[in-house]
């Protein structure tokens, strides 16, 4: 899943072959929610993880610098597409999360079964970027995780939004990533809890990510870059994101029960 290996990270802690092999010999089965992409009806891939905006355009910026190093292209494209940050006029509409408590609640209540139908949101306007995870993605860059508040398998998304604001700010939250204190305590910054989503840009084309754009093919001009598990997606119109609860199952373990099971070691 991409340079960062989120996926490896968040099931076994680092990205250790001996430590994966220790868990296969272990038996250790760990279920994981996984989504699907689709636009206008056309199923795109599944994935764990995705990014548009500036998540999107950094990838679309390395990619077109393939002959560097993965480090030094990763950074190079951060700190070209941060020297052309702009936002997207896009619409985003998801569905909250409703936990099996709170479900079996309205059934009580006597509320209908087709309840969350009509529970749809939907924000509109200036958008930087926009994260969609269904696993926590721990990664080196990410101690905490890209998604900290959500886990392998609980049924739910996180959907965290940044909306326009300064270069120094927007910054200001990329660095939070990397240390101990809350990333998204930024008043630009909103997150949800959700099963669903869709992300439709409003925008009539993509902007260009170089000057010399003419150049490449006219058919991708009207894309929008999406970054889905490290990989590079373009596509260009809505984009609708659904999670599929403990769809797979891997070999690895919760961060919760390594973390427990470290504890205990401590304690003995």
């Amino acid at each position: 899943m991409g340079s960062t290996n989120v996926l490896a990270h968040s099931l076994h802690g680092i990205p250790h072959v001996v430590t994966a092999t220790l868990h296969i010999i272990m038996g250790h089965i760990q279920p994981v929610d996984v989504c699907t992409f689709s636009t206008t009806g056309k199923f795109l891939r599944f994935g764990f993880s995705a990014m548009f905006g500036f998540g999107g355009r950094t990838l679309a910026l390395a990619e077109k610098h393939r002959w560097m190093s993965p480090n030094q292209r990763r950074d190079f494209a951060i700190i070209k597409a941060l020297a052309k940050l702009k936002p997207e006029d896009c619409e985003i509409s998801f569905l909250p999360f409703i936990s099996s408590q709170n479900l079996q609640e309205r059934k009580v209540e006597g509320s209908p079964k087709s309840v969350s139908n009509d529970q749809w949101q939907t924000i509109q306007g200036q958008i930087l970027n926009v994260s969609i995870m269904a696993i926590p993605c721990l990664c080196s860059v990410a101690p905490r995780g890209l998604a900290p508040n959500t886990r392998l398998n609980n049924g739910s998304m996180a959907l965290i939004i940044a909306r326009n604001t300064s270069r120094p700010e927007f910054i200001k939250h990329l660095k939070r990533y990397a240390s101990v204190k809350n990333q998204f305590n930024f008043p630009f910054v909103e997150t949800y809890t959700v099963e669903e989503v869709k992300v439709r840009p409003r925008t009539n084309s993509a902007p260009n990510l170089e000057e010399d754009a003419g150049r490449h093919a006219a058919a991708s001009e009207n894309n929008f870059p999406w970054n889905v598990d490290g990989d590079l997606v373009e596509v260009a119109s809505e984009v609708h994101v659904k999670l599929h609860p403990r769809l797979i199952n891997l070999y690895g373990g919760s961060m919760e029960e390594m973390n427990d099971s470290e504890v205990n070691c401590n304690c003995l």
